[in-house]
């Protein structure tokens, strides 16, 4: 399909506060998306391979380009308020993160749409259900709602998460302490397991606003207190694609910010591809690091907290 040409002309969106969200539907009438940085391609689902002791959700695999990859319905994980007409797994979304490919089974791919990340909110006040795969929801023109789906989480349940193992201890004093923001509820688990073994205390934000809000709060006081932040604020680390504000420009507004001169900012994201790693040099990130790798994560972030 033509839907993901131009994907170099995305990288510009770096700082811009926008994404784009590929759009497709389960064979509802609900619409849901997903990043289309996280989207290798598109197609017709082909010939499905069955295998043994298979997770819950998986369909079997497929051969693509000489590579074995597991093939996911994601009508398995995700509640729909009606019955699904068609077939809901037509359509085959192959993605690429966290280390991982693996191809997403829709019924239908719809359109890609371009929207600012401050019209992108988060989905506290939607019923239980699926409110954990759901990491956004924006609004269409014609008033429609986007469910953006934790693809990470679905991911997750599918692979399970990695073990934090015993990491060597980072030597901060007292009152020192690392500030990170993500909106997964997987990648905060994962941040918070690997701080806690290298006994860094840490304040935390959900998604870009938030962590911007929570950053001046901290600065005013270090500038009440007559001290420099970096005294105490010794790293943030920035998750990239965030409700409200996305890590490019929560970075950005960091680096521009004389407050914060001296703290190093990291961006963690699931989105691994040179492209990205461009994207987050471009804004003046220090360092990039994928999820979901705890060892790694561990060791980008000692050197850089004890500078």
């Amino acid at each position: 399909m033509n839907l993901l040409d131009d994907v170099d002309a995305r990288t510009k969106l770096a700082g811009s506060n926008k994404m784009e969200i590929l759009l497709f539907s389960l064979g509802t009438r609900e619409t849901f998306g997903i990043n289309v940085f996280k989207v290798r391609e598109v197609s017709q689902t082909p010939k499905i391979t069955k295998t043994p002791n298979m997770p819950f959700g998986v369909e079997g695999v497929i051969s693509l380009r000489g590579n074995i990859i597991p093939v996911i319905s994601l009508s398995k994980f995700v509640a729909t308020q009606d019955r699904p007409t068609g077939d809901a797994n037509a359509t085959m979304i192959v993605t690429e993160f966290s280390k991982h490919t693996q191809a997403f089974l829709v019924h239908e791919v719809d359109r890609i749409i371009r929207v600012d990340w401050d019209k992108v909110r988060a989905p506290e006040n939607m019923l239980a259900g699926n409110q954990a795969l759901i990491t956004a929801i924006t609004e269409l023109p014609d008033g429609k709602l986007v469910s953006v789906l934790d693809v990470e989480q679905i991911l997750a349940s599918v692979i399970g998460e990695p073990a934090i193992p015993e990491l060597q201890q980072v030597g901060l004093d007292h009152d020192q302490f690392l500030f990170f923001v993500d909106d997964s509820v997987v990648a905060r688990r994962e941040i918070v397991g690997v701080l806690d073994k290298i006994r860094v205390k840490y304040h935390q934000a959900n998604n870009g606003k938030e962590a911007w809000d929570k950053l001046g709060a901290l600065a005013s006081r270090a500038s009440h207190d007559g001290e420099p932040l970096s005294q105490k604020l010794r790293l943030i680390l920035v998750d990239a694609e965030m409700p409200e504000m996305d890590g490019y420009v929560l970075t950005k507004h960091i680096k521009s910010d004389r407050r914060f001169d001296g703290i190093p900012v990291v961006m963690h994201s699931s989105l691994s591809s040179n492209a990205n790693r461009a994207m987050g040099t471009s804004v003046g990130v220090d360092a990039y690091v994928a999820k979901f790798d705890p060892i790694v994560l561990a060791d980008t972030l000692a050197p850089l907290l004890t500078a």
